[in-house]
């Protein structure tokens, strides 16, 4: 027996109101979806284009132990089909490239831009 499909990707999170703004402002994925779990955490669904997995950010009850994001311990990556014009049009809302771009042996083109909590985003503009 296997499983049959990837459905989300859970993070937790200590600000879900500020990781949300940055997943739809900067990178154009969409809430769609908001809960409080059965423990009493706060849930919200994000929807990404071109894709049926979602992301699930989590913020814990008040009292919970805050997020501690380890460097380099998981990111998530997104395919963008113009990096340079992406790279400018995330800056102008303030959020700036944290490293790259730079290109690969395959010739694709990747960057990196950090999330509210410290998870790495992967930006792939793959080889034409």
């Amino acid at each position: 027996m296997t499983v049959t499909k990837l459905l989300h990707t859970r993070m937790r999170v200590n600000d879900i109101e500020r990781s949300v703004k940055f997943y739809t402002e900067a990178l154009g994925l969409t809430a769609s979806r908001r809960h409080t779990s059965p423990r009493g955490a706060q849930l919200v669904f994000l929807s990404t284009p071109n894709s049926e997995e979602e992301i699930e950010l989590c913020q814990m009850p008040p009292g919970a132990a805050p997020v501690q994001v380890q460097s380099d311990l998981m990111h998530l990556a997104f395919a963008v089909d113009d990096l340079e014009a992406f790279a400018a049009a995330a800056a102008a809302k303030g959020y700036a490239l944290s490293d790259g771009p730079t290109k690969t042996g395959s010739g694709s083109v990747i960057a990196f831009i950090d999330a509210p909590e410290g998870y790495e985003v992967e930006l792939i503009q793959k080889a034409k």
